[in-house]
């Protein structure tokens, strides 16, 4: 698999992946940056192709304990805050109100980090269903984000933009 079709595949996961963790979208997307960069640079170290998952899992999280590290040893020039930190608009509000049909399959891919056909298992429904349902559930919180949070959606049919949501005055 060539780095355009790992972006491409894992992209959504990830970014969600890392939101979740850090509440900020700044520095969600420079996680990200820097998370497919080092898949670039070392997927020729991977040599086993169905660690794949696994193995993209542990750079993110990985560049998720960096940022972390290195804003505890820099100084803070200004008290973090609710005002001056970044957090993904809405996110925790709309996964919740996500049909449970939904609701569970994004959780455990996205949130947990399992693999869909994991998750197909863990559910006891067919890898083509979890997809469905995945897919359902994205296309129903893009929508949220875009009605509620005014973020655009891009060509590639991807959040775009910054949050203008009267909901949270974000």
């Amino acid at each position: 698999m060539d780095s355009e079709e790992i972006y491409q595949k894992y992209y959504s996961t990830l970014f969600f992946f890392i939101l979740k963790r850090v509440k900020d979208e700044v520095a969600t997307k420079d996680i990200l940056q820097t998370t497919f960069l080092k898949i670039h640079e070392k997927k020729y170290q991977l040599k086993d192709r169905s660690k794949l998952k696994g193995w993209i899992f542990q750079i993110t999280r990985n560049e998720i304990a960096n940022y972390f590290n290195s804003r505890d040893s820099q100084p803070v020039e200004e008290p973090i805050s609710e005002t001056n930190v970044e957090t993904p608009c809405c996110l925790d509000r709309f996964i919740d109100e996500l049909p449970k049909l939904y609701q569970t399959p994004v959780q455990l891919v996205y949130l947990e980090g399992k693999s869909q056909q994991e998750t197909a298992n863990l559910l006891g429904i067919s890898l083509a269903s979890t997809k469905g349902r995945i897919r359902r559930a994205k296309e129903i919180l893009k929508e949220r984000f875009r009605i509620c949070c005014k973020y655009q959606v891009n060509e590639k049919n991807q959040l775009v933009g910054k949050s203008d949501c009267e909901v949270c005055d974000n």
